[in-house]
């Protein structure tokens, strides 16, 4: 599979993501949220965090959404617009606020994790096929959507309809299942997500929560509840990733990772097997930089790090070194790559002569 879609009118970018954005607020210490006594602000969105880590890597990302006419809106707009991402299709309403949420410092795998969003009625739940700029979604290489979009309201799930519905000239259609039980009280989200991943060309699923969602266990199992999309990547935890592409099944596994914050993964992992697509890098250099990616994320606190210098003047930023030290890394032998091991700082080991820190 190889990214395709218009590429010379002027307004086309390498990736649009679509999607909510809210601001986050971040605890200063553990415990539950009713002992907290003061919070960080960040902020968190799936198909905006694609579009930053792209667009931080070089490449040219759109992102689109609704927020409201409210200091909180302006933080987003000015947050991921520092990364270089244009944000001209978002949309403003004076109506509706931003959504915003508080989460506890806890590994979001526990019990004792704690969530409350304040999303219902947000500005972004109101985006339709009808207030969403078309013609901005569909200008670029690659379209990211992702199922956190269509549990929103009807509004957002019949525009993801839209987005994914077969047309002439459609950019590659990217969709993460990204299954959100709490989001979809009526029960429907296991049928919608499966019409909306049938509709794309490439989709993103975890083996659990394929389970989770449809019933299937295993990679093979997936693939044919979904025989569709031309592309299906199954994450297997830390196992590996199978993806299934042209009738060919590529498995890589996981290269060993000294987490330091387990949040970001699956979108970084996203972003980067997306930015090695756009680069028609061959399948399993596909997987290798999801994996890479990923790690990239685990091994810094936070969902996100601080935007490069040159993407807060406006457009995509170079791509950094570490780019380079990925693409070094993804073409190791498979006995080198089984011995990797990444912890902190490893993004910044650009420079070095010897590649592989092994245990």
């Amino acid at each position: 599979m190889t990214a395709t879609g218009p590429r010379n009118a002027p307004d086309v970018v390498d990736v649009v993501a679509l999607g909510e954005s809210m601001v986050t607020f971040l605890p200063s210490r553990p415990g539950r949220l009713a002992d907290v006594p003061s919070f960080d602000r960040a902020i968190g969105g799936a198909e905006s965090n694609v579009a930053c880590v792209l667009a931080a890597a070089g490449h040219s990302a759109r992102w689109i959404s609704g927020v409201g006419s409210d200091g909180f809106g302006d933080h987003l707009v000015e947050t991921i617009g520092a990364y270089g991402v244009d944000v001209t299709a978002v949309r403003r309403d004076p109506a509706r606020p931003t959504g915003v949420y508080f989460r506890t410092a806890g590994d979001r795998a526990t019990d004792a994790h704690e969530v409350a969003y304040y999303r219902a009625g947000s500005a972004a739940s109101a985006m339709a096929a009808g207030n969403v700029d078309l013609t901005a979604a569909r200008a670029g290489r690659v379209l990211h959507l992702t199922g956190i979009t269509a549990a929103l309201s009807g509004g957002c799930r019949g525009l993801l309809r839209e987005l994914t519905a077969p047309r002439p000239g459609r950019p590659l259609v990217s969709f993460d299942v990204n299954h959100r039980p709490g989001l979809w009280p009526d029960g429907d989200g296991p049928h919608v997500l499966l019409e909306l991943a049938r509709g794309a060309d490439l989709v993103f699923v975890g083996a659990d929560e394929a389970q989770e969602v449809w019933g299937p266990h295993g990679a093979e199992t997936v693939r044919r509840a979904l025989p569709g999309p031309a592309t299906l990547v199954v994450k297997q935890g830390g196992h590996g990733v199978t993806v299934f592409d042209a009738g060919h099944v590529t498995f890589v596994p996981a290269p060993h990772v000294d987490v330091v914050a387990a949040v970001g993964a699956g979108d970084a992992f996203a972003a980067g097997f997306l930015s090695a697509t756009l680069r028609d890098l061959p399948m399993k250099a596909r997987l290798r930089h999801g994996h890479l990616w990923a790690a990239a994320a685990l091994t810094v606190p936070g969902d996100l790090a601080v935007p490069p210098p040159a993407a807060s003047r406006g457009g995509a930023a170079p791509r950094p070194a570490w780019i380079a030290h990925a693409d070094r890394l993804a073409a190791l032998d498979d006995g080198a790559w089984g011995r990797l091991r990444l912890g902190p700082g490893w993004t910044q080991a650009a420079a070095a002569t010897e590649e592989v820190p092994t245990p």
